[in-house]
């Protein structure tokens, strides 16, 4: 019989690199054909192992996904970056690597984050999509969310519509 275990737990520096490939994987397989690919390319390229390295020791709350010693996915967040809107939570990002998708590991990364914020006061919880992300929106949905609000995000010279769920 073989075992694996799985864990979420907070990021260590020895995970940047791990982290970085999950983001570049997730990135591609979420956003190709939605995202400009000049633009997602850039914005890709930005959050490479010294990145998440320097978001570690600024100490950004940051939990991955461990599966038997290699990363699965991960997942940053924190305080409400959006005032207007009545939530004290903010998921910013929550990916897994393709491969670890559609097995139940992103409800279980999603639910240690909400209790997380929940354990530091933060009990409503907000998180962001594109509109165009039919999976995304399908998991929040899934998830409970409620649609609060849409915007635009602007790509390069192109802008798409990003939908607010909030999450009590």
């Amino acid at each position: 019989m073989v075992e694996a275990l799985i864990t979420i737990r907070p990021a260590r520096l020895s995970d940047c690199d791990d982290i970085a490939e999950v983001h570049d994987a997730a990135w591609r397989d979420a956003y190709r054909g939605i995202i400009p690919g000049k633009e997602l390319e850039r914005m890709i390229s930005r959050r490479g192992p010294q990145w998440w390295r320097q978001a570690i020791q600024r100490s950004s709350r940051l939990l991955v996904l461990d599966f038997d010693d290699s990363i699965g996915g991960y997942a940053s967040y924190g305080r409400n970056r959006v005032p207007r809107l009545p939530y004290t939570g903010e998921i910013f990002e929550l990916y897994l690597a393709p491969e670890f998708q559609g097995i139940g590991f992103g409800r279980r990364l999603f639910r240690a984050v909400r209790r997380d914020l929940a354990e530091h006061g933060l009990h409503s919880t907000l998180v962001w999509a594109l509109a165009d992300n039919e999976r995304a929106l399908g998991f929040y949905r899934h998830l409970g969310g409620s649609v609060l609000h849409q915007a635009e995000e602007r790509f390069g010279s192109e802008t798409r519509e990003r939908v607010a769920f909030g999450f009590n």
